[in-house]
């Protein structure tokens, strides 16, 4: 089995970094989610204030992970980017010129949307 050409692995890498995105995406609506069922819980609960202090903590540093994470999808976007040129230029399949140019527009459509 010949190995992946640098075209298939930039669009791998770049696929994989919007699939991560969107999972904390998710996993920060589930936070913020669990927060608010916590701020508006009647119950007296002794470790309510710990609790409360953990998921703001957690909320925080979820949020911290999305500028180096958008960081890397714009720098591995750009190199997509770069060898699909080349891989256009050197004959690449029509099937990863194809796959690359759609993994493209879905990273840029996610980086815009958020």
């Amino acid at each position: 089995m010949a190995p992946p050409s640098p075209l298939a692995i930039a669009t791998g890498s770049v696929q994989r970094l919007v699939k991560e995105e969107t999972s904390y995406h998710k996993e920060l609506k589930n936070q913020e989610a669990r927060l608010e069922k916590l701020v508006n819980s009647t119950e007296e609960n002794e470790n309510k204030e710990y609790q409360l202090k953990q998921e703001r903590a957690a909320i925080e540093e979820t949020k911290a992970v999305f500028p180096p994470l958008r960081q890397r999808i714009t720098d591995a976007l750009a190199k997509l980017e770069e060898k699909l040129e080349a891989g256009q230029a050197s004959g690449a399949s029509e099937e990863e010129v194809k796959k690359a140019q759609e993994v493209i527009t879905l990273a840029k459509e996610a980086t815009k949307e958020k």
